[in-house]
């Protein structure tokens, strides 16, 4: 197995689902992942599987201040972060005739305000480096509305727009960003979905060797599967009425 171009990484959300996937992947190529995560004994669980390449981090995202000053002093600890990956994410419904606002507040703050204090914590590291690859885990559902799912389609819209930001201001310096988009993933998250619901539905280790792949070519934007992706592109070009009756059928 080829090495990869990257010795040190920083990923959230490594505890479970494309996170630990994610976080193996890198380990067997040789690089060093400071894998972060709340729950630290899945953490030490990663690293007894996966070995000594990992180094678990107990890290809650949704405290944003924190999550940035920690990244802050890793990238300086460890000789400077070469890949930051901000996979960290929570999703739930959003019905408006039972909104649950504990909910609705913790999808921004883990999914927005985490998700940019650990990006913006490896900055000011890789910009004076003048090297750096920065990574951000969105979805296709950042790429349009869905019923019941307002919120979580806006944080990973914002996600993806950050980043779009991000690489205007960046790529003079020699930085790499990567913005991922992906559809239904076997996970925690999707495991109280139904399967009917998820159309092309994947596996972890698919979903983790395609977003790989995609990172080591340093691409831009990456969204998949393209049967999902090409039918969502499709969605957007409808003219808005026709579009938000087809969506309004969705669920």
């Amino acid at each position: 197995m080829s090495t990869a171009p990257w010795k040190t990484a920083l990923l959230t959300g490594a505890s479970s689902g494309l996170g630990r996937g994610l976080a193996t992947w890198l380990a067997k190529r040789d690089v060093k992942v400071y894998a972060a995560a709340r729950r630290l004994d899945q953490l030490e669980a990663l690293r007894a599987e996966a070995g000594p390449n990992i180094v678990p981090l107990k890290l809650d995202v949704s405290d944003s201040d924190a999550t940035f000053a920690t990244v802050r002093r890793l990238d300086a600890e460890c000789g400077g972060l070469d890949l930051v990956i901000a996979n960290a994410g929570v999703g739930d419904d959003t019905r408006v005739k039972r909104l649950d606002w504990e909910s609705t507040s913790r999808m921004v703050q883990v999914n927005v305000a985490g998700a940019t204090a650990t990006l913006c914590g490896a900055l000011p590291g890789m910009v004076e480096r003048k090297r750096g690859h920065l990574v951000g885990i969105s979805s296709l559902a950042g790429l349009v509305a869905l019923p019941s799912s307002s919120v979580y389609c806006a944080t990973k819209a914002y996600l993806a727009m950050f980043l779009e930001g991000l690489r205007l201001d960046v790529e003079r310096y020699g930085l790499s960003v990567t913005s991922i988009h992906p559809g239904f993933v076997k996970s925690e998250m999707t495991a109280k979905n139904k399967p009917e619901a998820m159309p092309f539905l994947l596996e972890t280790d698919d979903a983790v060797e395609r977003m790989g792949r995609a990172m080591l070519r340093r691409a831009k934007v990456y969204a998949f599967p393209w049967q999902l992706s090409s039918l969502i592109a499709s969605a957007q070009a409808l003219p808005r009425p026709l579009r938000t009756a087809v969506l309004r059928r969705l669920r």
